[in-house]
């Protein structure tokens, strides 16, 4: 497709996933799933939509080269590697005015590398739809037909139906919702009128750049700056620079709460955000009884009067009379928790922060 851009962000940390996603080796560098990575999976994903000159990707210095070999095929000039993360705002201005200055007509699909998607075909239909929607100037959003009513993902109030691209309703998004309690999040989900905030849009550049321009000057002024310093010899200096002085801000704090001209796309295609070991649980293949065992030599288990858990381990592992139970094992760190407490692994992981425990982090 003419001037349609893929951009993967694939510089999170993946904290309720620990102890495997480490600050090092984060989720999307892991074959949580699959038997590669969860960032080469999203690169396959889209392959049969976008050629490897029209995949981009933002990351972390700490991440680049390893995801570079990930995927030799895409240009390493297609690389955007920020100098340290300040959330996803900054980075994803900085790689669309990257975008922009080589295309100013590109539309831009800002994808994740670490969510999982079990209907690629449908994705891929929807991605199509959402371009010729993006040609107008609106954002485009895909939101997700919830399932139940999780307090983790953020929620999108769809309005009125606003038009029909290839069999998907588009509808006008009126709100942007952060993480509700559980009474809202049920509110949320029995008005049929809600959902899920995938983190996935879609955007002509020159729109997405208007709308820092509107919203957050500092930032559009910073990346306007650094457009014409790409070729620079001493581009790098100047990035870092600047880095410093960028504010921390998310993409939906800084633009999609405040824009009107949002368009929601509500679309079932089995995504999951794999933010939690209880998410993945649901993921992996699971057999009579429930239970999922992943990693190496899988077959050396031992699991007697056990129900619907999660063995994570690449050594013997025995698991006797327990239910639903997370157990992940690894060289330094051994997790043990029930399923409903997944969410809480980031509080360790704040905890081992403030007590010095950098080795496990």
């Amino acid at each position: 497709m003419e001037n349609f851009y893929a951009l993967i962000a694939a510089g999170g940390h993946g904290t309720r996933l620990w102890p495997m996603s480490r600050a090092k080796v984060p989720k999307q560098m892991l074959p949580l799933i699959e038997d590669h990575s969860m960032f080469r999976t999203s690169v396959e994903r889209i392959s049969d939509l976008f050629a490897p000159e029209d995949i981009f990707v933002v990351t972390g210095q700490d991440y680049a080269e390893e995801l570079r070999g990930e995927v030799p095929h895409i240009p390493a000039a297609n690389f955007i590697v920020e100098p340290y993360a300040k959330n996803t705002a900054p980075a994803l201005a900085l790689a669309l005015a990257t975008i922009q200055a080589r295309d100013p007509e590109a539309i831009v699909a800002i994808l994740t590398a670490d969510h999982h998607i079990a209907d690629p075909d449908k994705f891929r239909r929807v991605l199509g739809a959402a371009r010729q929607i993006a040609q107008d100037g609106r954002i485009v959003t895909l939101g997700i037909t919830p399932l139940h009513p999780a307090t983790g993902y953020g929620y999108i109030q769809q309005g009125p139906p606003i038009m029909e691209v290839d069999d998907f309703t588009v509808y006008q998004s009126k709100r942007f919702t952060e993480k509700p309690d559980i009474v809202r999040a049920t509110q949320f989900l029995a008005s049929g009128r809600y959902s899920w905030n995938s983190g996935m849009f879609i955007w002509k550049v020159s729109s997405a750049m208007s709308a820092f321009e509107q919203f957050q000057p500092a930032i559009y002024a910073m990346c306007t700056y650094l457009q014409s310093a790409f070729s620079a010899p001493d581009y790098q200096q100047k990035l870092e620079g600047i880095w410093d002085t960028m504010p921390k801000l998310s993409i939906d704090v800084a633009i999609m709460e405040k824009a009107e001209n949002i368009a929601v796309i509500p679309v079932d295609i089995g995504w999951s955000d794999i933010g939690s070991w209880s998410s993945l649980y649901h993921i992996l293949p699971q057999d009579s009884f429930g239970n999922c065992i992943k990693g190496d030599a899988t077959d050396n288990r031992v699991i007697l009067d056990t129900r619907d858990t999660l063995v994570y381990s690449d050594r013997l592992t025995v698991a006797i009379g327990v239910e639903d139970i997370v157990v992940v094992d690894t060289d330094d760190v051994l997790l043990i928790c029930h399923k409903d407490r997944t969410q809480d692994v980031k509080q360790v992981v704040d905890y081992l922060k403030e007590n010095g425990s950098e080795e496990y982090l």
